[in-house]
């Protein structure tokens, strides 16, 4: 039942995102502006691939300007780049966007970032070069989502990639949506719900979707090697032996794609490279580009162009190259790299013992998929809870001394503790609280951890890092961890009436690491 609501919920948000996104385009179209017009690009196989180019106005005959390819994101129908795409064309750039395969009017089935989905990628910039005045020796991709993690892949297998902007993407498929061995439900069937409503999903992905939700753990080997080969950390190597200029972008709370997986990725990246944080949920830090109204997102995108397509000396790498902004202030930050932002770390103790029962939600909970962190991202507004009032039978709580000063979590919090359950397998959710004078927490930061195959009663240690943030805990509140064993989010692993064992021995004390931004 609560599948079937989150793919209901999970299609009406998608339609109204596409639909919301058709009468821009309109507007595009019906004011008259040169260069804009509709084809179809044979893709790999010669799979038909809807797509549309705009080129800038009045370019001279003759002239070889920068090109850039935008695949569309997951489920959005190919008139989703024409306003900023219009802009990079205004700019002096050839852009050709096209529906990736399996989507709305393409043709094929969904692969899902497969190696059809990459070879398509090189069709496309085959058939810009040879139709309009593209330059193969500055060839760009980008998108958002589904369109940033093919670009990725794209910058693997093919060398003529110069510059990559991959915003609310994926580096690692199974961190994302695997991440502590436990599957992310509302992410993974939004996913299925979207592209069951605007395209075709293959056998394989309907087969590893289905296996996924199910907890069918006979193919989880299957599923891991299926996400791997998606995954753009899997071809680092070529990557970085292709020396692509790649600008990564996301929002903390993005509960599709989790920060976590970009930053690692990033941190492996060799060639010039850009990391940028933001509040919000799944692609709706990129959202108001798309409408053509101010986004930083897409203004840092151009300039990365700029600077590693037409050589333009914008400042872009000269800047910190990992630029965070804060949930609660709205300010950028700026840092050498990523394990810089972890330079200053604080813990706090999980001390004593704390017993809880399982398959019973405490309240404590990360919110719902899309919604809550666009609300926090806007209304400045994260999930609560009444600690105080949280059922200790069903949610062990311990809290911090309360700060003199405010605490600038920066990062990713780490908790290290030990379990024993009375059952060989387990869920278990860490919450992260900002809990102020009246008891109240507001949501930091969470994360899920699976166990199978444990022997019921014995200890065993868990470390379990939290999807890292940027939050500012006032002077005079304190920090508490919550952990329950179950989450709307994710789908849990507890059999009836098990029930988990929190304890600090004293040869390995349990512990909350938070990184807090230097003063």
């Amino acid at each position: 039942m609560r599948t079937s609501l989150v793919l209901a919920v999970s299609a009406a948000l998608v339609a109204g995102t596409a639909l919301g996104t058709a009468p821009a385009a309109q507007a595009v179209e019906t004011a008259g502006s040169p260069g804009i017009r509709f084809v179809d690009i044979a893709g790999e196989g010669g799979t038909v691939l809807k797509a549309n180019v705009i080129a800038p106005a009045g370019a001279a005959p003759g002239a070889r300007l920068p090109l850039i390819v935008l695949p569309t994101s997951w489920a959005m129908p190919q008139i989703e780049y024409l306003v900023p795409a219009r802009k990079l064309a205004d700019a002096g750039y050839v852009v050709v966007s096209y529906n990736s395969r399996g989507f709305w009017q393409s043709g094929g089935e969904i692969e899902t970032a497969g190696p059809k989905d990459v070879a398509d990628a090189s069709k496309v910039i085959d058939w810009a070069l040879a139709n309009t005045a593209a330059d193969p020796d500055r060839v760009g991709m980008g998108g958002v989502s589904y369109g940033a993690g093919i670009s990725l892949l794209a910058a693997a297998h093919d060398p003529r990639v110069k510059a990559v902007a991959a915003l609310s993407g994926w580096a690692d498929l199974i961190e994302s949506i695997y991440s502590g061995r436990t599957q992310h439900l509302q992410a993974a069937a939004l996913l299925g719900g979207a592209g069951a409503l605007t395209g075709r999903p293959g056998p394989e992905l309907k087969e590893v979707l289905g296996d996924f939700l199910s907890s069918n753990l006979a193919k989880e080997e299957d599923m891991i090697a299926w996400g791997r080969k998606r995954s753009p950390v899997t071809h680092l190597d070529r990557i970085n032996a292709n020396g692509a200029a790649i600008m990564l972008g996301n929002a903390w709370g993005d509960t599709i794609f989790p920060p976590n997986q970009y930053a690692s990725f990033y941190e492996k990246l060799t060639g010039p490279k850009r990391l940028e944080f933001r509040p919000g949920d799944h692609a709706t830090a990129e959202l108001t580009g798309l409408f053509g109204l101010p986004n930083d997102t897409w203004a840092n995108a151009q300039r990365w162009f700029d600077r590693y397509l037409k050589g333009a000396d914008n400042g872009i790498d000269r800047e910190q190259p990992v630029q965070l902004k804060s949930r609660s202030t709205g300010g950028y930050e700026g840092y050498p790299d990523w394990k810089s932002v972890h330079a200053n770390q604080r813990e706090f103790d999980l001390g004593g013992t704390q017993r809880v029962w399982a398959n019973v939600d405490s309240g404590a909970n990360g919110g719902v998929t899309l919604l809550t962190n666009a609300l926090d991202q806007f209304l400045r507004t994260p999930p609560v809870v009444s600690v105080p009032l949280l059922p200790r039978a069903f949610a062990g709580v311990w809290q911090s001394e309360r700060y003199d000063a405010p605490q600038r979590v920066r990062g990713t919090v780490k908790v290290h503790t030990t379990v024993a359950s009375t059952k060989e397998s387990g869920t278990l959710v860490a919450y992260l609280y900002d809990v102020g004078p009246l008891g109240v927490g507001k949501l930091v930061t969470n994360a899920p951890y699976t166990f199978h195959g444990k022997a019921p009663g014995q200890p065993f240690g868990v470390d379990l890092e939290l999807f890292s943030t940027a939050y500012d805990v006032p002077a005079g509140h304190r920090l508490a961890l919550v952990v329950d064993t179950v989450d709307p989010l994710y789908i849990e692993h507890n059999p009836t009436g098990a029930q988990l064992t929190f304890s600090s021995p004293a040869a390995d004390p349990s512990y909350v690491s938070v990184p807090l931004r230097k003063e």
